[in-house]
This record gives structure tokens, sequence and C-alpha cells, in this order.
């Protein structure tokens, strides 16, 4: 099989062929360690082209109409003349590890709209509703001319603090009538958002939806003072019938303003890179130690007797790291 020509693909993906976005993403996304060298190579020579857009993650709980959302504010956005890249996480099943990624059929506007690019990924068991490559992918597009990265996440209630360390806006997509109003949501999650919107706030549920937020409202004013000096609106919208969606674009704009002037949104940018550096270390690692042939020759063994009880796991761990160093 030929190597990845990156040359090609680094033109490609300055240029805005979408064919050259894609195949960029694959090897980034790939595992083979003969891609790897590549995918790094591809990285750096793009990084210069990179930084310029507005990134922001979206989640919110299964059923609040993120692929709805996205679908309509995309349009908005491509309509005002932004360029959207959208990386729609799906979740992976732990029993076949199959995913469905089906969001194109969801978004079926920005599917089909030339100024607008959705990518979806499995999150093959990555914590927080994002891809391994997450980052990775958020470069490429930004290279190929994207102002505004949309980060879909599964919003299954995994740690989405990872979301936040990539992103400069994080907005909690939350609906009325779900029962508890906190929807299983943590205060943690609750504390990371930088704008709650309660979707669906039309027809016979506009009231209710106007009830959930001055609830959620009343919940934000019993956390603390947050150092950033931001204060996380609580809105509500209808995406459906793109009603308060341009509200809500303001208020991003509106932050994102606010962290530039204190100096805040330079060093968000800066933190996170030191954050995906050793994100990247514990890949690596991992990827090394579950290729290494010393441990590969005893996991079996090790792992039939933790699963029969006979051996600690915490003492398994111990003798396949141990393998592992004396390589």
């Amino acid at each position: 099989m030929q190597p990845p020509d990156v040359d090609l693909l680094v033109a490609g993906v300055r240029s805005g062929d979408r064919s050259a976005l894609g195949r960029a993403i694959t090897l980034v996304e790939s595992r083979r360690p003969d891609h790897h060298d590549a995918a790094q190579d591809l990285l750096t020579r793009l990084l210069p082209d990179s930084g310029g857009a507005l990134r922001v993650g979206i989640t919110g709980i299964p059923g609040a109409g993120k692929s709805t959302f996205i679908d309509q504010l995309g349009t908005n956005l491509t309509t005002a003349g932004h360029r959207v890249a959208v990386l729609a996480v799906d979740p992976t099943s732990s029993r076949t590890r199959g995913s469905i990624l089906a969001d194109k059929t969801r978004m079926t506007r920005l599917a089909n709209d030339p100024a607008a690019f959705i990518r979806p990924s499995p999150t093959a068991g990555t914590l927080g509703g994002v891809t391994r490559t997450t980052r990775e992918t958020m470069l490429i597009c930004e290279a190929a001319g994207f102002d505004v990265v949309l980060v879909e996440t599964v919003g299954v209630g995994q740690s989405e603090i990872v979301v936040v360390e990539m992103v400069d806006f994080f907005l909690v997509l939350l609906i009325a009538g779900a029962g508890d109003q906190l929807q299983g949501l943590k205060k943690g999650v609750i504390e990371l958002a930088d704008l709650i919107a309660v979707n669906k706030a039309d027809g016979p549920t506009a009231a209710q939806a106007r009830s959930a937020a001055a609830e959620y409202q009343a919940a934000l004013h019993l956390l603390a003072r947050r150092d950033d000096g931001w204060t996380p609106p609580v809105v509500t919208c209808s995406a459906l019938h793109d009603v308060g969606l341009d509200t809500i674009w303001a208020h991003v704009e509106a932050h994102r303003d606010h962290m530039t002037e204190s100096g805040r949104f330079a060093a968000r940018r800066q933190d996170q890179r030191v954050t995906w550096l050793w994100s990247a270390v514990d890949d690596r690692l991992m990827d090394m130690f579950r290729r290494d042939g010393q441990v590969a020759a005893a996991l079996a063994e090790i792992e039939q007797a933790v699963r029969l009880g006979t051996l600690p796991p915490g003492t398994g761990a111990d003798e396949l790291i141990a393998r592992f160093l004396a390589r």
C-alpha cells in the first residue's frame, strides 16, 4: 500500500478541497503505526493555518434536539457568511464497537450546504463524548478555512470536562418536562456551562420551557461565582421554528469578546494545548502498551486469573506493566 502523500493532503486542505479534508481526517484517526508519522507531519504543517475558528461544544441529554439545533444554527451561520464544520460524535457500542453515524441524515440542510462540513465519528470508548482525535480534526478543519467549529457530544452523562478543555464556549441544551429539572445532569456539568438553553420552547410546551429556564437560573445562583467574570445566561429556544437561536449566537460572540478583552481567551487556548499534550502522551503510551509483545504474551493468562478471582486486578496490572518496562 502506498504511503499517504502528505504534500498533496496539505495542499488540498489549504485549498478547501473536501475530499482532501476527509482523507486528512481519516489519516489522523488511523491507529496504524505506519500512518502515525505521516499524520504528525500533516498536523505540524497545518498548525500555522489553524486557530482562527470559534470553537463551540454542544451537549445535552438524549432527546434534547441537538442535531436539529445544530442543523438550524449552522444554517443560520452559513447564511450569514460563515463556514461551519460540525464534528458530530456518535456513541460506540461497547458490545459490537459499531457506531450509528447517522448525524448527516439528521442534519439534512447542513449536509447539502457547500459552506458546511459534517464529520461523524465514533467515540470508540473515549470519555467526554468526543473521539480520540477530535482536537486534531478541529485543527484540520480550521486549516481548511472553517471559521466556526461545532462539536456535538453524545450527552450521556460522561466526563464532559473533556469537551470544555478543547472548546471556547460550552453550551448545554435541555428540554422541559423530562422529570427532574436537572435531568440527571451533574452539578459539575452545570458549573461548566457557558450558556444553558431550554429547547422545544414552542406550542403547548412554551410555558413549561420558560418555567424550566427559571429553575435553571435559580440553580445557577446557588453556585460559586466564576473566576472569569462571565455569568452564564439561561435562555429558551425552538430549534424547530428557529426561535431564539440568534440570541444564543449573540451570547457566544459576547463571551468571546469578554474573554478576549480580559486576556483569558488566549490563555485558555494555551492551557488547552498543554492538556492536549498530556492526552496524547496517555494515548501513545496505551497504544505502545497494547502492541507490546511481552504484554500480549501474558495478557490472556492474567485476564483469566483476574476474571476467576485468583489474582487481584492491581497485581495483574503490576505484572503487565513490569513486563512492558522490562523490555
